[in-house]
């Protein structure tokens, strides 16, 4: 099994990353879709956009953020599919989470890395 990786968007691609998927619900501001070389755009695996607005990117909120936004991956069969999907191409390369926050330690790829990781390790046992 390979790994699943976050990455900001506006970082050069690398080889390492295998599968490079875009994770924001929005189309990052000023990077072209060849620059950003994105095999995938999941939109619908972002958090909402009531919860982003909430956020707003202050640090203080990331714990609760993250606690929603785990709650709003849980309860969504559509983002469960698309998991599934990730969880699947790791079996053949590597997958990198790609996004567009400024903060690389409290953004929404961080949130799914780690709910992907706790998910693999349940459906392993």
């Amino acid at each position: 099994m390979h790994q699943i990786l976050v990455k900001r968007i506006y970082d050069a691609p690398s080889p390492e990353d295998g599968v490079r998927i875009l994770v924001d619900r929005l189309w990052p501001r000023g990077i072209s879709k060849e620059r950003a070389a994105v095999n995938e755009w999941m939109k619908e695996i972002a958090p909402s956009t009531e919860l982003c607005k909430w956020f707003g990117h202050q640090p203080e909120r990331f714990d609760e953020f993250s606690a929603r936004y785990e709650r709003e991956l849980e309860g969504d069969p559509l983002r469960n599919e698309l998991a599934d999907r990730i969880c699947s191409m790791t079996a053949e390369q590597n997958v990198t989470l790609v996004y567009s926050a400024k903060d690389s330690v409290h953004n929404q790829a961080i949130v799914l890395q780690r709910w992907l990781a706790r998910r693999s390790e349940r459906e392993e046992r």
